[in-house]
């Protein structure tokens, strides 16, 4: 634990920029709760195919509400890293706002050596994601994903490992609590 008040950290960026791996590993390191309930868990609990429930996220906005809403609400709980896509809009009560970048490539490479596939394939999926991740938060929230420039912390994540983003993050956060 950082200090005696609750302590939260909200962690976002494109798919491959390394938010799930990165909040993890914060988690563990500070002794804080992860909160990172995403679609990937919404699509494994219910059978969902992920692809499918993507498209009808497109369609219907009480996916995007129903996860957002309860990933605030378990962050606020205590002292927690939150990571998600909107994390850093979404949890305004954080005490470190951390947007992850990396390339195209770099993110299309790391998806492909998690799911598999062809790169091209990849590049052109990632690519598309980002497009309709950008449209749709623009219409159910007025979030422009890319206008991050009021994070705590911008990290490119093209040439780190995940642990030495999370060193960088920690250190922030320790300036951080120290000064509460």
């Amino acid at each position: 634990m950082l200090n005696k008040k609750p302590f939260r950290i909200a962690i976002s960026g494109r798919s491959g920029c390394g938010n799930s791996s990165v909040s993890t590993i914060l988690s563990e390191r500070l002794d804080l709760k992860l909160v990172n309930y995403t679609f990937h868990n919404i699509a494994e609990d219910r059978g969902i195919d992920f692809k499918e429930l993507c498209q009808m996220a497109e369609e219907d906005p009480q996916w995007d509400y129903f996860v957002d809403e309860n990933q605030v609400n378990l962050a606020m709980e205590g002292s927690s890293v939150l990571g998600s896509r909107l994390a850093i809009w979404m949890l305004k009560e954080a005490d470190l706002k951390v947007f992850l970048t990396a390339s195209p490539e770099t993110r299309a490479k790391r998806i492909q050596e998690r799911e598999g596939g062809l790169f091209e394939q990849r590049m052109v999926e990632t690519h598309n994601r980002d497009e309709r991740d950008h449209a749709r938060y623009k219409r159910l929230y007025e979030i422009d994903n890319d206008d991050y420039g009021f994070a705590d912390l911008v990290i490119n994540t093209d040439r780190l490992d995940q642990h030495q983003v999370a060193d960088i993050i920690e250190a922030a956060a320790r300036v951080i609590a120290d000064k509460q």
